[in-house]
């Protein structure tokens, strides 16, 4: 494709969310009139959506917010029940019905920070699968649907494929999630004139065989498909994963705080990309702070931990956070924001051992990380570095704030606090 003629695609181009695309003029056409109605899904696996999610919630942000489209947010109420083996080495846990419905009323949060939702032409919807998939009966979705499936394409599916070649177990139920996902598009071409599928690269094989389903089907309008790279830093690791776990986005998983850490700690490679893809930051602008070099980098950390923390938590708990960090780390004080872990104040009374209270505040996972960190000088209360590894926090650890500081490193601190 030479320049794209939509503001959707020359955005999306630019800022380097595109990673694979099934007809890209096509595509470019219907975001130039306005048409495309793109959807992409998101199974309920989990209290909260995490920062991989991220880019492809983007997409559909941009899409609404250049004229080019309606954007569909579709939970896995039905699919989450079966459970996608894409990018896993082993069969995911079963969820009950009610966890997968507690888990999706929890995700439902994060879209309404990004998209607007209601009737008009181009605001977003939100659906459920399961509203199409529960009610299928087996023997007619195998004869409607799943005869126009080739098992000798299904394995060569990266989702399939991979598991294979290491020996891995891949169960029936796994091996029925493209039929469903492929389906999923095809009932919302018909529903609501979906014409495209956007998500992760890693989804490309799925999102191919539902084009093919919807062609085979009798789908009347061209379906497409988009995907956006899944993206790993400078150094080679997976994006959104720390020592600690995900990087979730509600709160309820992870402070602002915390998440606003996360970005202020982006390698400074990685700076000017992160900008683009997860800020709604001028182009202009992000090429400004992508050149500081130096220790004024920093500057432009702090910018992207901050504006990407005003999409995902507010602008007021994204400053707070910038605030926080600054009294922490510039003043030597401690703020009152960072995170915090409640602790029975008979408890500390009695006696924690130094080793267990990292443990409990979630800085370290085992008594033995705590030994290991201590012994090279890692680990501080009150910021006084900790040499002995049975040193006990009692009633007298408190600070005048009435709290005991737990620091791993420079960056990362729990306040324990007496309840």
């Amino acid at each position: 494709m030479s320049k794209a003629k939509s503001e959707f695609l020359d955005v999306l181009t630019a800022r380097g969310f595109i990673h694979q695309c099934s007809d890209l003029d096509a595509v470019d056409a219907l975001a130039a009139k306005g048409e495309i109605v793109a959807y992409v899904g998101y199974d309920c696996t989990a209290p909260s959506l995490h920062v991989g999610h991220l880019l492809s919630i983007m997409m559909l942000a941009w899409l609404q917010r250049t004229g080019a489209g309606k954007p569909i947010a579709l939970m896995g109420g039905g699919t989450t029940r079966v459970g996608d083996p894409s990018g896993k080495d082993e069969t995911r846990v079963l969820r009950t019905v009610e966890e997968i419905d507690a888990n999706k009323e929890a995700l439902k949060g994060v879209f309404a920070k990004l998209l607007a939702f209601g009737d008009g032409r181009h605001d977003a919807v939100m659906l459920d699968n399961a509203e199409w998939l529960a009610p299928l009966n087996y023997i007619d979705f195998l004869r409607d649907v799943g005869r126009h499936f080739s098992v000798n394409r299904m394995l060569t599916m990266d989702s399939a494929k991979l598991r294979l070649e290491r020996e891995q177990e891949l169960s029936f139920i796994e091996f029925n999630y493209m039929l469903l996902q492929s389906y999923d598009f095809v009932e919302l071409a018909r529903r609501y004139g979906c014409n495209l599928q956007m998500g992760g690269s890693d989804q490309w094989g799925n999102i191919v065989m539902g084009l093919d389903l919807g062609r085979r089907m009798g789908v009347k309008h061209p379906l497409h498909a988009l995907t956006c790279p899944l993206l790993t830093t400078a150094s080679g690791a997976k994006m959104g994963k720390t020592a600690a776990g995900a990087v979730w986005l509600n709160e309820a998983q992870l402070s602002a705080y915390d998440y606003w850490q996360y970005w202020r700690n982006s390698e400074d490679a990685d700076v000017g990309r992160f900008l683009k893809l997860f800020t709604m930051l001028p182009l202009d602008e992000i090429a400004r702070l992508a050149a500081l070099q130096g220790a004024e980098i920093n500057e432009a950390k702090k910018v992207l931990a901050t504006e990407a923390t005003a999409l995902i938590h507010g602008r007021d708990k994204a400053e707070a956070a910038a605030e926080t960090a600054r009294l922490t780390f510039e003043k030597g004080q401690t703020a009152s924001d960072l995170p915090t872990v409640e602790i029975a104040a008979s408890e500390l009374a009695a006696g924690i051992g130094v080793l267990n209270a990292f443990v409990k505040a979630g800085l370290v996972k085992s008594n033995g990380e705590a030994r290991r960190q201590i012994q090279g000088g890692g680990l501080k209360v009150n910021d006084a570095n900790i040499a002995d590894e049975k040193a006990v926090l009692d009633s007298a650890s408190l600070t005048s704030d009435g709290i005991v500081k737990l620091s791993l490193g420079k960056k990362k601190h729990v306040l324990l606090r007496p309840v």
